[in-house]
């Protein structure tokens, strides 16, 4: 039998045992190691995963002071980490296996296996990018895939208050009934439709005026003729350099029932006006507000992007006998949206989820009594909060999240797919 399929053989059979028969000392105990770690907590690893099956079997209770029986919620989080990590195992051991593989076939070819010194000094040569990624690639993983894999997994339970809520009571899985809820349910189909047709209005009117109001405010202070245009541009970024937490407080403030607008108004012989307790209007001062705060990011981006594109582009289009709006519409725009769109799409995806504008401004309201914990101004974002903080929804919110993820997830992957400066093409 060839020297590759013994190393092989053995590494299948142990992790580690492939390269101490290929003479790989330092690697053969590394890999050893993990399976003898591994197999000393199969134990652990089996009891986690059973919890996470069965979430329990009797309600916490304490006994003297010391709580006793389980609690879902961790079982759930416990069984998902033993999976994550026996996951890492596995793609260990199957590169356990082909590394042995590897390194015995290349013997077969006269090659000489290396020592220690020698591998680490090769892998570090070799895998210095792997090295240097792995450390955030496990925090990655524990930090956003296991956030991820529990709200998809509360969504698939009944974890909510009163009767399903952990250490009292344990939490059961209920499989897509949340989901079939969210269909046949008017309250909740109600709500979710017209909470998320304003999420998407919200999300695309705010980005797209932002995108022109910063390409207009560049372009003016970029025209020729313009004075001062260091003094306009300091002017104008103003809104964005103050903190959108300040500035969304001092115009919710502003703008309230007893606010100072509405006094000035009333001294003026004037009605006062609802600003944030009309539906309609709410959402215009909403996306007004978001424009006044937003804009000025985009008048910085453009206002570098401008002074990119050449001055004989305009210069040939003038002789050509272009006017300025074609000049617009076929120089300036196709080049500012080539270099920008990546950002744009960036920017679509964080007005989705803009939660600070909506809790911060208007808090969702006015309250609407059709809505099932939402407001009129509430985004799904926001909604999602309320149905945790203060209604212990954990179920339905996670499937609002799951939907809302997987939209924005789609949407982005796909605009950036798309995009010319994604795929490194060159302008023709």
């Amino acid at each position: 039998m060839k020297r590759s399929k013994k190393a092989t053989i053995f590494s299948v059979l142990f992790m580690g045992l492939g390269q101490l028969f290929n003479k790989e000392i330092f690697k053969g105990i590394v890999f050893s190691i993990i399976g003898i770690i591994t197999l000393f907590n199969y134990s652990y690893f089996l009891t986690s995963i059973k919890g996470l099956i069965t979430l329990g079997d009797t309600p916490q209770y304490f006994v003297k002071g010391i709580a006793a029986g389980d609690h879902s919620i961790f079982l759930m989080i416990e069984g998902l980490i033993a999976i994550i990590v026996l996951c890492l195992i596995i793609l260990v051991y199957i590169f356990n296996i082909y590394d042995a593989k590897r390194v015995g076939e290349a013997i077969e070819k006269g090659t000489k296996p290396l020592n220690t010194k020698e591998f680490l000094i090769y892998a570090w040569d070799k895998y210095f990018p792997h090295i240097m990624i792995t450390p955030g690639f496990l925090f990655t993983t524990f930090f956003i895939l296991l956030p991820i894999m529990f709200t998809v997994a509360v969504a698939f339970t009944n974890f909510s208050s009163p009767n399903y809520l952990p250490p009292r009571n344990l939490v059961d899985w209920v499989g897509i009934n949340n989901f079939k809820q969210l269909v046949n349910l008017k309250i909740w189909n109600n709500t979710f439709v017209r909470v998320g047709l304003w999420t998407i209005i919200f999300a695309v009117v705010s980005t797209t005026c932002n995108f022109f109001a910063g390409l207009f405010l560049a372009l003016i202070t970029n025209a020729k003729g313009i004075k001062f245009k260091k003094v306009f541009r300091t002017i104008f970024i103003l809104p964005y350099a103050i903190p959108a937490f300040i500035s969304l407080l001092v115009m919710r403030l502003a703008f309230s029932g007893p606010g100072p607008v509405n006094n000035v108004l009333s001294s003026l012989g004037m009605e006062k006006i609802p600003f944030f307790t009309s539906p309609l209007l709410a959402k215009i001062m909403v996306l007004i507000i978001t424009v006044w705060i937003g804009a000025p990011y985009f008048m910085a981006l453009m206002s570098g992007v401008l002074t990119n594109i050449d001055n004989s582009l305009y210069e040939a289009s003038e002789i050509d006998g272009a006017t300025k709006w074609q000049q617009f519409s076929k120089i300036t725009l196709p080049l500012v949206l080539f270099q920008t769109m990546p950002l744009l799409t960036m920017s679509f995806a964080y007005n989705f989820n803009n939660f600070a504008m909506i809790y911060l401004l208007t808090d969702g309201n006015p309250v609407n009594g059709k809505l099932k914990y939402a407001g009129d101004t509430d985004i799904l974002i926001s909604w999602i909060y309320k149905m945790t903080k203060d209604q212990n929804q954990f179920h339905m919110a996670s499937v609002i999240t799951l939907i809302l993820f997987i939209f924005v997830a789609s949407i982005s992957a796909y605009s950036f797919s798309k995009t010319k400066s994604f795929k490194e093409e060159e302008m023709m």
